[in-house]
């Protein structure tokens, strides 16, 4: 099976008030498929940056990025919306949550990029809040959710497409340590149940420890990796 996130000899350089910053100079990585990842380091490593990258949301300056079978490089910016709505579901620290919309309503947002009718896209963000445990939950709006559940609909609302990768940015930076392990153990579950494949940047080694395989970037290079001792806990 190909691997489901494919980096060959990718460079990014930023540009800030005149000065070039080289955030990653020929990176090679990988994420398998059916994998859980968790990228680690220290601000400014170059983590983020190839979660950006790896979603489609930037280009890389040169080198080859295949996911999910497409080689994203060479897909026009047209193109990228539509693909990432087949592809790829986002998880933000922020949740990025719409605040006059329901649950149900933010979990429908990235269906609207599919051709799927409004009783299909009803049925998929219903059936993605009862998978994250928010059957209950459908008509309230963020600010009458806890900080936990509202990552829960922001996951929901990653999976509602039913995409082949999920991408998360630090989710539980903004999360108690219990609410931050029970998202931790959310995504567990969509990776050991489902099977989707998972990509999170993260600072903090208690949430890095549920994934499969740790990565720690300086700089822009991989420094450190290892897989963690049986499942996930």
């Amino acid at each position: 099976m190909s691997p489901m996130i494919e980096m060959r000899s990718v460079a990014k350089t930023y540009f800030r008030g005149g000065q070039a910053l080289t955030v990653i100079e020929s990176l090679d990585f990988e994420v398998e498929t059916g994998d859980f990842v968790a990228l680690m380091g220290p601000s400014g490593s170059g983590k983020s940056t190839i979660l950006n990258l790896a979603g489609g949301l930037d280009y890389p300056d040169r080198g080859r990025i295949v996911v999910a079978g497409s080689d994203i490089t060479e897909l026009p910016a047209s193109a990228l919306p539509n693909w990432r709505a087949r592809h790829v579901g986002f998880v933000f620290q922020a949740f990025n949550l719409v605040p006059v919309l329901t649950a149900l309503e933010n979990v429908m947002l990235p269906l609207l990029l599919t051709p799927l009718g409004r009783k299909e896209r009803l049925k998929q963000a219903e059936f993605a809040l009862e998978v994250v445990g928010l059957s209950e939950r459908m008509s309230h709006r963020p600010k009458q959710l806890s900080g936990g559940q509202e990552q829960r609909v922001a996951i929901a609302r990653a999976i509602a497409t039913d995409p082949d990768l999920i991408l998360a940015d630090e989710p539980t930076g903004d999360l108690d340590r219990d609410t931050a392990n029970s998202v931790m153990d959310l995504l567990r579950r969509l990776n050991v149940e489902i099977g989707k494949t998972i990509l999170i940047v993260t600072h903090d080694h208690v949430a890095a420890e549920k994934a499969h395989r740790q990565v720690h970037l300086d700089k822009g290079v991989l420094v450190q990796e290892h897989r963690n001792a049986g499942p996930a806990a």
